[in-house]
């Protein structure tokens, strides 16, 4: 599967739009990741836990945007586009959304 953040999937072209894609998922930290994160915030630094947590939910809703796009027979994915929201304290939803096309 190509995945692409632009229109094109390299220097293939679209042969048929097979509609929008998506993944999501819904991530909370657990509370050993709470208390480090709170003692790194008071001398500054990279937040890792929540490094990691947010990568690890980016791959996962990539895993299910492309599951979906696979179900149509896509070949590729374009026009991909992240988006991370807070859904309560704690806790984000990362969702990946995009074009499924086919190339010719």
């Amino acid at each position: 599967m190509i995945l692409s953040t632009v229109e094109k999937a390299g220097q293939k072209e679209v042969r048929e739009v097979l509609g929008v894609v998506k993944g999501n998922t819904i991530r909370a930290k657990h509370i050993g990741r709470d208390i480090g994160a709170t003692f790194k915030h008071l001398v500054g630094g990279e937040l890792r836990g929540y490094t990691e947590m947010l990568s690890e939910a980016r791959e996962a809703a990539t895993e299910e945007m492309i599951k979906e796009a696979e179900g149509l027979g896509a070949e590729a994915i374009v026009g991909i586009r992240y988006s991370t929201s807070a859904v309560m304290q704690g806790a984000a939803e990362v969702m990946v959304y995009g074009t499924a096309v086919k190339l010719k």
